[in-house]
């Protein structure tokens, strides 16, 4: 303990300029080591960190927290993200939170936690502006100014009419340039785009990229607004999303941090390790059914990674574009038959080219061209394969309702390297007199 305490003052000069550097200088920290520090900080000042902190590093920070600490934390914090940080404790630790929640973000909470967890319901906030559409210009740009002095300014202004019903959106440039006695409906838009709290978030984001807004209106069955739900937090959760996903494909659990203690990573790693033990020993079963072949022409050994690790390399440019169109909602399920044989035909394509490449390399180094032409050959089917596997593994998950990036990439390595040593050592077999 004595040797961080001489953190705190710089900590606490981080938290006074800037929380977020200070945010990052605790996630540098292992898990038990950043807990201390923040419980040796005052309450109120530790808070004002844990807004900037990743979801699960906060959470796991609050498992040690004092009372007072978590009070102070709930105070900084608004229903979304507070329904998150929940998402990610244990139920003895939610007992612990539960209690200080005020009335007003309980009654939140419920309201949000009705929502499935990746809908916008789930991340949209009730933090914006709206007015009755008689009120004047002039009441309007009052109001604005004295909210100016306390949160940033809002992107638009949402005009309501009977029974609070959304009726139209005010932009602020059109406020600048109206006269102070004209009445909002006169300036609003009266067209709404607006999304239903079920929606998807990446729908979302999609509607949003494609009409280059900053934020939607989210409305319930009778026109009512509820919240909204700005581009910038749906690009934050669908960034997680990705990152998340990019763990998950190599075997590293989410929660990991870049000094998580050793127990904690080896315990998250070593499963996934295993599995991909279990992937190697079937493509090292395939090379042992040429055992012999490979024992009398031993060049064959020198090609075997190459043509297996190009049939990888040309199945992970596959599934990385088809994993990326999944977030992206950019493959409708009436083209995903015309997806795959694309990319089929792609792998084909590059199959050929760098099958003939390394065929005329492996001719002009060992002087036979019946090696070159199995080497060409085995590339050409590995690839096709690969890209085949690349672009149906994570669509055929995606149907089956599995995540893809959860085995999409053990599956794709297995396929290519089965394949790649079975199509490769199979020619081999093939044309072994003339390889003799």
């Amino acid at each position: 303990m004595a040797e961080r305490t001489p953190l705190l003052p710089l900590l606490r000069t981080y938290v006074e300029r800037d929380s977020t550097v200070a945010a990052q200088v605790l996630e540098a920290m292992s898990v038990p080591d950043a807990q201390e520090v923040m419980n040796l900080m005052p309450p109120s000042v530790a808070a004002k960190i844990v807004p900037h902190l990743q979801v699960s590093f906060a959470a796991a920070l609050l498992q040690t927290a004092t009372p007072e600490l978590i009070k102070a934390v709930l105070k900084k914090l608004d229903a979304k993200r507070v329904v998150s940080l929940l998402a990610q404790l244990n139920v003895e630790d939610r007992e612990r939170i539960v209690p200080h929640l005020t009335d007003q973000l309980r009654f939140e909470l419920k309201e949000q936690l009705e929502y499935p967890e990746d809908s916008i319901g789930r991340i949209m906030t009730r933090q914006f502006l709206s007015f009755h559409q008689d009120t004047k210009v002039q009441d309007v740009t009052r109001k604005l100014r004295l909210l100016a002095k306390k949160q940033p300014p809002a992107s638009y202004v949402y005009v309501v009419g009977e029974a609070d019903r959304l009726v139209g959106v005010l932009n602020m440039y059109g406020l600048l340039l109206a006269s102070p006695e004209q009445p909002i409906h006169d300036l609003m838009r009266s067209e709404i785009f607006a999304l239903d709290g079920f929606t998807s978030q990446e729908e979302a984001a999609a509607e949003l990229a494609r009409r280059k807004y900053f934020a939607v209106p989210v409305v319930d069955g009778q026109g009512h607004i509820l919240g909204i739900v700005r581009g910038q937090d749906l690009m934050q959760e669908l960034q997680q999303d990705v990152s998340e996903d990019l763990l998950r494909m190599v075997g590293v659990d989410t929660d990991e941090r870049p000094f998580s203690p050793i127990s904690f990573s080896l315990r998250k790693r070593l499963p996934w390790l295993h599995v991909n033990l279990v992937t190697a020993f079937m493509a090292a079963a395939v090379i042992a059914m040429f055992e012999g072949l490979i024992a009398k022409i031993t060049v064959l050994a020198v090609f075997l990674p190459v043509v297996a690790g190009q049939g990888g390399n040309a199945g992970a440019q596959s599934l990385a574009i088809v994993m990326r169109g999944l977030v992206m909602r950019e493959i409708p399920s009436h083209r995903r038959k015309q997806l795959v044989l694309k990319e089929t035909v792609l792998g084909a394509t590059n199959g050929a080219v760098t099958g003939l490449v390394t065929g005329i390399l492996a001719w002009l180094l060992y002087g036979n061209p019946t090696l070159g032409l199995v080497v060409g050959l085995g590339m050409l089917v590995n690839l096709l394969f690969a890209g085949m596997a690349g672009a149906s593994i994570p669509l055929i998950m995606k149907s089956l309702r599995l995540d893809p990036a959860q085995c999409a990439s053990i599956i794709l390595t297995t396929v290519t390297d089965v394949i790649g040593f079975l199509a490769f050592l199979g020619f081999a077999l093939l044309f072994r007199n003339q390889l003799m």
